[in-house]
């Protein structure tokens, strides 16, 4: 192995300086990436947080994508929505997929992250 591996990638660990307590399972964006938390991280605590794989997640309930559309990570609401939603301050495009076709009325959808080229408005 290379003397200058750090790490494989899929997960980073990351301090919560987001003010609130963060559960298990909760999408948290870094930087301008998007992971989902490992373990329940306590405010200014570290926590490991995966940066790749695919999870339930929430959707903006009106919402309606396609299986592989590229996702908006809806901010203001916590929320996935499909890639036609206009970016607000705040939101993440480009670092996730539907692993799942989404259809209006679900709360939930199936997500594949994808870091890399992501941008945050």
């Amino acid at each position: 192995m290379a003397k200058n591996f750090v790490s494989d990638g899929d997960v980073i660990p990351w301090t919560n300086n987001s003010g609130q307590a963060v559960a298990s399972g909760q999408v948290v964006v870094i930087g301008h990436q998007l992971g989902v938390a490992l373990v329940a991280i306590a405010a200014d605590a570290t926590g490991s947080v995966a940066l790749g794989g695919v999870f339930t997640v929430p959707k903006v309930p009106a919402a309606t994508f396609e299986q592989g559309e590229k996702l908006l990570w809806d901010a203001s609401a916590n929320a996935f929505d499909g890639s036609a939603a206009a970016a607000a301050a705040g939101d993440v495009a480009g670092a996730a997929f539907a692993w799942a076709a989404g259809t209006a009325g679900q709360a939930t959808a199936e997500v594949r992250l994808s870091p890399g080229n992501a941008s945050k408005a």
